[in-house]
């Protein structure tokens, strides 16, 4: 697939996806979430890191509701009918693939951005980043996964704060609720991702497990976590970078992984 609304790159085993509608601060729309989709299936088989941003001021504006003007006529619209198509396949895939995911973001991660922000294994913030789950504006319901995604993070109360009252929740804020990993300056944005993205991409297979180990835990009970934890190090244990890691570790060097 060629891409109209997205940018793809592939440096050091990271895979850079970059929203690329900077008009509209990156609203989403049909196409561009099929690229996603697509640009994100092609990381899981090229690279060993992904970094998900946004060209221009904003990391993801939402839904792109200029595009919805022509469903309102129809009483029986469907709005969700795009999460179906095009929108949950992205955060489906950011779950399911192994390589760890770098989300960086500045300005707005707002509606189904707000979700898409939270869906990354590692969140970095620029420091005039913010979350605003602004559905409540437009008189529809939170996408993108944050209902489950959000309170997850940051809890259900203050979740529901978020989605109920719809104000914008800036990047000092979500660092001290657990919605971010780190805050930067704005300057430093870009560069401090990449370098994040390319540490996880040099880093062993294991990774991978820990990212579905990590995931897995929000679902299941303590027993299951220690029977996922057990299948997993069995896993990890015969990979070749484990033999690396210890070699390393008895030859007190700096172990080079090859993620296999």
């Amino acid at each position: 697939m060629s891409y109209e609304h997205i940018l793809y790159s592939l440096e050091g085993g990271v895979a850079r996806i970059s929203l690329n509608d900077p008009a509209t601060m990156n609203g989403v729309t049909e196409p561009m979430g099929l690229e996603m989709a697509d640009a994100l299936d092609r990381a899981a088989r090229d690279a060993r890191a992904v970094l998900l941003t946004g060209e221009g001021k904003a990391f993801c504006s939402g839904a792109n509701l200029a595009a919805a003007q022509d469903l309102l006529p129809d009483p029986m619209r469907d709005v969700g009918g795009q999460l179906d198509r095009a929108f949950n396949p992205v955060i489906m895939a950011i779950k399911r693939m192994e390589q760890p995911v770098v989300t960086a973001i500045r300005g707005a991660a707002a509606g189904f951005g707000a979700g898409l922000a939270a869906a990354g294994d590692i969140v970095v913030m620029s420091e005039n980043a913010y979350f605003f789950c602004a559905f409540c504006h437009v008189g529809l319901v939170p996408d993108g996964g944050a209902t489950y995604l959000l309170a997850q993070a940051v809890g259900r109360v203050r979740a529901t704060q978020m989605m109920l009252l719809g104000e914008k929740i800036d990047a000092a804020t979500a660092l001290s609720w657990g919605l971010a990993t780190k805050v930067v300056p704005d300057e430093a944005l870009d560069a401090e991702a990449m370098a994040i993205a390319t540490r996880l991409a040099s880093g062993p297979r294991s990774l991978g497990l820990i990212k579905r180990m990590a995931w897995d835990a929000l679902d299941s009970s303590l027993e299951t976590a220690l029977q996922s934890e057990r299948m997993a190090q069995r896993e990890a244990g015969r990979t070749q970078d484990f033999v690396e890691g210890v070699n390393a570790f008895i030859e007190k060097r700096r172990p080079a992984f090859k993620g296999s």
